[in-house]
């Protein structure tokens, strides 16, 4: 069939429509949060944004208020590197993660380790909490994701997924589902209500170059190696717009619940804050 060619008031109208959803992008620096010693390897928001946590090489993690770039608290407890960082859905309490093998629960106000979990053999990447803020998921160098308890008092996994072929680099849950990407080049969704697993072949390894959606879930941010973020329509799968954030790698990207603000840390040290 022939397609009609768009009148140009239509041409127009689109091009409008993509300029304005541009310009909603926070694109211009409001706020640069310093005190970690070293590349910061992640940063995220809180569940309301009011709050950000981040993490890195100097085996901190450290809770701010970034849109005043204040920081309020510094948590030390980790023997290595901290990769990875999430907070509960009530704010209350976090989990970490990184270079010495351990998943740390911590109380947000106190700066106390509750629990330690042990049990991956190699470096944990990244760490999830589930929506009820009851079980945290791993993933780990030694091609597994486990699933802790934090209301139990063991400090083993209640389950251990370990189907990857490769170090898992991410990972992600939904009410029934928990996600992995490995440097295998797949990505692996297991259904927790029927057991089942399903595998999707990328056909290249899935490292960790951090990447979220806007809260609109209009479209995809990724940082990138050469300190440029991007952002990407997430309907035709077009870059619309890219600017650079840091002089050197980009290692985490987080959008804000509610508001058009995200942060992006870096290799260089630093968080940036973004507004539009």
């Amino acid at each position: 069939s022939i397609k009609p060619i768009p009148t140009e008031r239509q041409c127009k109208l689109r091009r409008g429509r993509k300029m304005s959803a541009t310009a909603e992008l926070p694109t211009k620096e409001a706020h640069v949060l310093k005190g970690h010693e070293g590349a910061v390897l992640a940063a995220r928001f809180n569940g309301d944004g009011n709050y950000a946590l981040t993490c890195g090489k100097d085996r901190t993690i450290r809770l701010w208020n970034p849109h005043r770039g204040i920081l309020i608290k510094t948590y030390k407890a980790h023997g290595r590197e901290v990769r990875d960082v999430h907070v509960t859905s009530d704010n209350a309490k976090f989990c970490s993660c990184g270079g010495d093998r351990q998943v740390y629960y911590w109380d947000v106000s106190t700066g106390r380790v509750i629990r330690k979990f042990r049990g991956h053999d190699g470096e944990v990447n990244a760490v999830k909490f589930n929506d009820s803020s009851a079980v945290v998921v791993s993933a780990g160098f030694d091609r597994s994701l486990r699933v802790w308890d934090c209301r139990s008092h063991s400090v083993e996994p209640v389950q251990v997924i370990d189907t990857f072929l490769d170090t898992v680099m991410s990972v992600v849950l939904t009410k029934t589902e928990i996600i992995g990407g490995s440097v295998d080049g797949t990505v692996r969704t297991f259904d927790m209500r029927i057991g089942r697993e399903m595998s999707d072949n990328l056909g290249q390894p899935s490292f960790k170059t951090d990447c979220c959606l806007t809260n609109s879930d209009a479209h995809v941010i990724g940082g990138s190696e050469d300190g440029l973020v991007y952002f990407w329509d997430l309907v035709d799968a077009k870059v619309v717009s890219k600017f650079r954030a840091h002089d050197l790698v980009v290692t985490s990207v987080s959008y804000h619940p509610k508001e058009d603000c995200m942060m992006t840390s870096s290799v260089d040290g630093t968080v940036r804050v973004w507004k539009k």
